[in-house]
């Protein structure tokens, strides 16, 4: 008898469908509320994604999978509510529970431990706890409407010790460095991990989540510079790791994105489905696309209530050719702005890695990538090489003529030039390992009336060691974004259209984030772990804003409990990029 291995997780849902992937032990026949589906395999393991149509919007739906008939969810004496498919009703209310960064460790001590206080700790699990609360709460519509989880679901280049343990066991090529995940079975182990945790996992099966990767998934520093993917490329067991890591997140994590009507065009699910065993078929179609150009197959758009949700690639589309860097291509642009005209009441625009980073690290970044196309010579040049490795700058600031198109995509949104402009605009990153929010303002006698924000949230588990976090104040701080702007301007990096402020800033606790969207409102809230709660986590309140209050009454308005530890909301002045 088929038994589940992983799973179910609800993934895509609309006002019409809704999908729900699992992984069982052997071939066989799926049934989701009355519709069935058979497994189709990839490296010998058997997977399912079940497309249930025909359900009521604005309920909540109980669910059972059987497989071959038989009960294999939920679990015998399972503590958990129900799991339910909740279709969203037009016009209501969406909450989006959104944030990045979770390493799989044990949830005891030390793990639990704060990394100041212990080499080997990374915190209380912030998806975890929050979990644990929805589920006391009764599951249903006490769950949100949305999980984005903003990249690195898994930690492909730090596995932990029990994942390690595993690896050690299976037989595995000789030229592949042992902290490595060698192939598609060892990438499955490490998402077993990820999303076994029975107060996860339940979580995972009732709240529809959409993902999207950075770059731990595959490995550290995933293309952040040519001089990376030489020296990368030069490994012999590289090839294969890009492979079997593309193979696994499109099984595990992308084809969940999608809409069955997207799967059917896409072409190949279907191939999938057709072969006795696709894992040849897509080493094949995976093996260039870590090397890819033009628009990314990653990227993803889906609507969440009346809202506009467009989830942008920033990894595997890099071009990142000496003096010709760009983050997203220009088909990634003509997509992304197609998406933009669509007719929405709000905005969200979703990368894995911030737009906007706090004032001294954006200056940081743009004058290292001048730095580096030569503006101060060849010594300079090699000397920002190996700052952009060293500090880890790849985000969208270290990419400035991407950066730019971008500020002009923002800009172009503000002012009504793409169509009608939304209610808000809201920038959704994770990646930093902190939380803040960032409010954009354009030039006076602009004619922009909308309000822009961008929401960082990271992470769910992964805790900046206590010399990164001291860079992270540092670059938080007024003097540098002064000294910043100062070198920026003697690289002559350009300036960007608008300038933006960090006013709730920064929170270095897990934590995990919410946008909650109501008609023309909007409103953030990032929550973050409470220290000694390991075997009861709590969460409680870093920051809330009101983001469209000053079409309402008054300004931005800040709702904060008890400061959990680490947290520091504190506004700064407007700064220009420049």
């Amino acid at each position: 008898m088929a038994k589940l291995t992983l799973g179910p997780l609800l993934r895509y849902v609309d006002e019409h469908a809704a999908t729900i992937w699992v992984q069982a032990d052997a071939a066989c026949e799926v049934e989701i509320l009355g519709t069935r589906e058979r497994t189709w395999c990839v490296a010998g393991m058997h997977f399912a994604l079940v497309a249930v149509s025909g359900l009521a919007a604005g309920e909540d739906h109980p669910y059972e999978v059987r497989l071959d008939g038989e009960l294999a969810w939920p679990p015998p004496e399972s503590p958990f509510p129900a799991s339910t498919v909740r279709l969203p009703a037009h016009g209501a209310r969406s909450k989006i529970v959104f944030g990045s960064c979770r390493i799989t460790l044990p949830h005891e001590p030390p793990y639990t431990l704060r990394a100041t206080r212990h080499p080997d700790g990374q915190g209380i699990d912030a998806l975890r706890a929050y979990a644990l609360r929805a589920a006391a709460a009764g599951g249903g519509p006490a769950c949100p409407d949305m999980l984005l989880m903003l990249g690195d679901q898994i930690y492909a280049d730090q596995p932990s010790p029990a994942l390690k343990e595993a690896m050690a066991r299976r037989p595995r090529p000789a030229d592949v460095p042992a902290d490595e995940l060698a192939d598609f079975g060892e990438y499955a182990l490490a998402y077993h991990e990820a999303w076994r945790e029975p107060a996860v996992r339940w979580l995972l099966s009732t709240v529809p989540t959409t993902m999207v990767f950075d770059d731990h998934e595959i490995h550290a520093e995933w293309r952040i510079s040519q001089a990376w993917l030489d020296e990368m490329n030069a490994e012999p067991w590289f090839d294969r790791h890009i492979r079997a890591g593309l193979m696994a997140y499109w099984v595990f994590q992308h084809l969940g994105n999608l809409s069955p009507e997207d799967l059917e065009a896409a072409g190949l699910y279907d191939e999938v489905r057709a072969s006795d065993d696709a894992a040849e078929l897509l080493a094949s179609r995976m093996d260039t696309e870590g090397r890819q150009v033009g628009h990314s197959r990653w990227s993803f758009a889906r609507d969440i209530g009346d809202a506009r949700l467009v989830v942008v690639d920033s990894r595997a589309g890099r071009k990142v050719t000496p003096g010709g860097r760009e983050l997203v291509q220009d088909e990634e642009w003509e997509w992304i702005r197609t998406q933009a005209r669509r007719p929405a009441r709000h905005l969200l625009v979703a990368s894995s890695v911030p737009f906007l980073l706090a004032p001294g690290l954006h200056h940081a970044e743009a004058w290292d990538e001048a730095l580096t196309d030569g503006v101060w010579g060849a010594f300079g040049a090699w000397a920002g090489e190996r700052l952009r490795r060293i500090a880890v700058m790849d985000h969208w600031a270290a990419f400035q003529r991407t950066h730019r198109r971008f500020a002009e995509f923002v800009d172009d949104v503000a002012h009504g030039r793409e169509g009608e402009a939304p209610a808000a605009l809201v920038m959704l990153s994770g990646d930093v390992h902190h939380c803040y929010l960032a409010q954009v303002a354009f030039r006076p006698g602009s004619g922009s009336h909308i309000p822009v924000w961008q929401a960082v949230c990271s992470g769910f588990r992964k805790e900046l060691a206590p010399h990164e976090r001291a860079v992270i104040a540092l670059g938080h701080s007024g003097l540098a974004g002064r000294l910043g702007a100062r070198l920026t301007r003697a690289a002559k990096v350009p300036p960007l259209p608008f300038g933006w402020r960090v006013v709730e800033r920064p929170a270095y606790a897990n934590q995990i984030a919410t946008l909650t969207l109501h008609g023309e409102r909007a409103h953030v809230q990032v929550e973050a772990v409470v220290d000694d709660t390991w075997q009861a986590p709590e969460l409680q309140v870093a920051f809330a804003r009101e983001l469209t209050a000053g079409r309402y009454g008054a300004a931005g308005t800040t709702a904060s409990g008890a400061s959990p530890a680490g947290s520091s909301p504190v506004s700064t002045p407007l700064s220009p990029a420049r």
